[in-house]
């Protein structure tokens, strides 16, 4: 999904990333419960039965109902130059590869692009790629994955749920958690105003089982398509490349409600109507394995876009492995939770990046970040949110266990570079 040629919403996660960005359809299936026996007993437990799918079924449509007029398509564009005809891709270009390996068409060398009469070849605007996203202001802000939108020389267009096609620009987008912000502009017969908006939830009140609907432009195609699951786990660390490269993802949402190329930047969605997440990955070569960014890691980027026009996000510099009782006891480490800094840094994956804070206050591979300002770091506080809430230029106290031993560190956060 980093390649501009394919779909814009895939990331292949190696475990595979999203990309690139989204596309499958959930069709929602009513389950009765057929009594076994005409007795009363069995009756009342059929009915109850029927009638707590039906609740739950009514909640998934109410859900997709709520945020769907505010999920959007976009749409990936470039400038592509023009074959002559019977010169584009196919048989013509196998024999024009295999006759002249150095450029030249068989029969003459000619040029297998149109020309002007000026000799510059011509170009169009062609559809290379899309993905999906939510609008969460009224003037158009529309918040996605950042490698739905990497490629710099392409162009972007919103489509909303009516049909209504909107240009639009990046305002500013955060590798790290693999975001990006686009402003929907005015579009040739609607403004950009008074748009529908979605409602942000919490991520640290899910728990694993709960039900949640998975909503964006499944495949670059269907648009809007609804899929149901659970939340299959939390705290997920992945790396997901694709052509462009590969990215560290920490702290994530593992969802089997389906998420395929297209989906990238379309929002999670609890049943109650609201953002919890942003899908941005699915394993590839599995089957109902997806990955969600937590809203609430994403809260403080919204609020900084507001603030200063731009994401600005502090940065600490450290790669970890989250760590519960049964993991800590399991790497012989004499602890009970924390974050463990980890990394192999011949593969250029610091456990403590080169010149950043936690290099200066002397973090190392290895060390255990048990507390941030005095709260400990877990599964419902997990570092990285825990450093988000923070600002650049802010120093925080982090409680360290080093060889069996502990000790506090201060770090000055710097602000992160994009």
């Amino acid at each position: 999904m980093f390649d501009s040629k394919k779909p814009h919403g895939l990331l292949v996660l190696v475990v595979a990333l999203s990309v690139i960005s989204g596309f499958l359809g959930g069709a929602l299936t009513l389950s009765l419960v057929r009594p076994i026996a005409p007795d009363t007993g069995s009756t009342v437990k059929a009915g109850g039965s029927k009638e707590k799918v039906l609740v739950e079924e009514s909640s998934i449509i109410d859900s997709a109902k709520k945020v769907g007029p505010a999920v959007v398509s976009i749409v990936i564009t470039k400038d592509l130059p023009l074959y002559r005809q019977g010169m584009g891709m196919g048989m013509n270009d196998f024999f024009f590869n295999f006759n002249d390996p150095f450029g030249g068409m068989p029969f003459g060398n000619q040029q297998p692009y149109q020309q002007d009469d000026n000799g510059n070849i011509k170009k169009t605007p062609q559809k290379v790629g899309g993905g999906s996203g939510f609008i969460v202001t009224a003037d158009g802000l529309v918040l996605t994955n950042k490698h739905v939108v990497d490629d710099l020389e392409a162009g972007f267009t919103v489509i909303t749920t009516d049909g209504t096609e909107y240009p639009a620009e990046l305002v500013s987008k955060d590798t790290i958690n693999d975001i990006a912000v686009l402003r929907m502009k005015d579009g040739k017969d609607k403004k950009a105003q008074n748009l529908p908006t979605v409602e942000l939830g919490s991520s640290g009140d899910l728990q694993i089982g709960q039900r949640v609907v998975a909503i964006g432009n499944a495949l670059a195609e269907y648009q809007n398509s609804v899929t149901t699951g659970i939340i299959s786990g939390k705290g997920r660390q992945i790396t997901a490349g694709s052509a462009s490269g590969s990215e560290n993802l920490m702290n994530l949402l593992q969802t089997d409600a389906a998420i395929n190329p297209g989906n990238s930047g379309g929002p999670l969605v609890n049943l109650a109507g609201q953002v919890v997440g942003i899908n941005t990955a699915m394993a590839n070569g599995a089957q109902s394995i997806g990955f969600a960014i937590p809203i609430d890691d994403i809260k403080p980027l919204i609020q900084s876009i507001m603030k200063n026009g731009r994401i600005v996000r502090p940065f600490l510099g450290v790669r970890y492995l989250l760590l519960d009782e049964a993991k800590a006891k399991e790497l012989k480490i004499d602890v009970k939770g924390g974050a463990l800094l980890v990394g192999k840094e011949e593969e250029g994956q610091f456990a403590v990046v080169p010149g950043s804070p936690a290099e200066k206050a002397g973090l190392k591979i290895k060390d255990v970040i048990l507390e941030v300002d005095g709260t400990k770091v877990a599964d419902d506080s997990p570092l990285q949110t825990m450093i988000a809430t923070k600002a650049p230029g802010d120093t925080v106290t982090l409680k360290i266990w080093r060889s069996g031993k502990t000790m506090e560190v201060k770090v000055t956060l710097e602000e992160a570079k994009n």
